[in-house]
């Protein structure tokens, strides 16, 4: 798969696409029909987001949402069988009417065939752009366009937003059915404060700046590393908190590696939530944490075992 982060002066092997086009936050069941409709038009298959996420954009230093960071979400692309990323600069196409961005963008600059959006998709300055438009917009300047129906399911509408409410609950399962795949965390071990060694439970860091949290606590989980000489997939039991215990008020992911020993440091690690074990917990003796946190690792590993 390619990614661009571009529009402009494109070579023929870059052009000519039928495209998917949005946010793709997560890369759910949703976002995959919509893939599925763009491949069906045969030839290449892209898809146009942006970065950063206009939501992003319109309310910089607010809450973190996303799920997935940019990198994240090109991976989870490629693995759907997507040909092209389109990553366009949202800052520079703010301003553009929808006209011009269709002009300007999909058909001078990527010189799509046919595209396709969710039904209530918008575009252009202040969203002026609707799905009506769109169509107007493809038959003035031969591309087909196709809106598709929000998808679905026994748990309503497939969401990003569903998504983050299930995961804000602590359900990781209900947003693993509305996603088709376990909600994840992709990043690089960090270097901690080594207090998990200390205790007997050395710990993989990972920071989660600027993405949605899930409910605070610990959880079962399967961690696949994404390179070197240990990469594979292993059970695990992973903190998502504060370590109130410790006094520290900054959120990051330490994950437990079971049946694991070497070194991760500076490693890329997918760390999936499977299930909710408890919350978090200031306790106030070590050797109470250390019992728990055995505990946590028993349930882990009889959870994963049926999961």
């Amino acid at each position: 798969m390619k990614r661009l982060t571009h529009w402009q002066k494109l070579s023929a092997p870059e052009r000519g696409a039928s495209v998917a086009m949005g946010n793709f936050d997560g890369v759910h069941r949703g976002h995959c029909s919509l893939l599925d409709l763009a491949k069906a038009e045969g030839g290449l298959t892209g898809v146009v987001t942006f970065e950063p996420h206009p939501r992003q954009y319109f309310s910089a230093g607010g809450e973190s949402f996303r799920l997935m960071d940019a990198g994240t979400r090109a991976r989870a692309l490629a693995g759907q069988g997507v040909d092209l990323v389109y990553e366009l600069p949202f800052g520079e196409l703010a301003g553009l009417s929808a006209e011009d961005f269709v002009r300007e963008v999909l058909v001078a600059g990527l010189g799509i065939r046919h595209v396709v959006v969710g039904e209530d998709f918008t575009f252009g300055a202040k969203r002026s752009g609707t799905t009506e438009v769109l169509k107007a917009l493809g038959a003035q300047h031969g591309f087909g366009v196709t809106v598709a129906r929000k998808l679905c399911d026994v748990d309503g509408v497939i969401s990003s937003t569903a998504i983050r409410e299930a995961l804000t609950a602590g359900d990781p399962r209900k947003a693993a059915r509305l996603l088709g795949h376990w909600h994840r965390f992709e990043g690089p071990v960090i270097h901690g404060e080594k207090r998990g060694r200390e205790l007997g439970f050395p710990t993989a860091n990972m920071a989660v700046d600027g993405l949605h949290l899930p409910k605070l606590g610990v959880y079962a989980v399967r961690v696949e590393v994404l390179e070197g000489p240990h990469q594979g997939i292993y059970s695990g039991a992973a903190s998502l908190g504060v370590r109130p215990m410790f006094g520290e008020n900054t959120p990051n992911l330490e994950t437990y590696l079971m049946d694991f020993k070497g070194d991760l440091y500076g490693t890329r690690l997918a760390v999936s939530l499977v299930d909710y074990l408890r919350g978090e917990v200031k306790f106030t003796t070590l050797p109470a944490l250390i019992e728990q946190m055995t505990r946590d690792c028993e349930d882990a590993r009889r959870i994963l075992s049926a999961a």
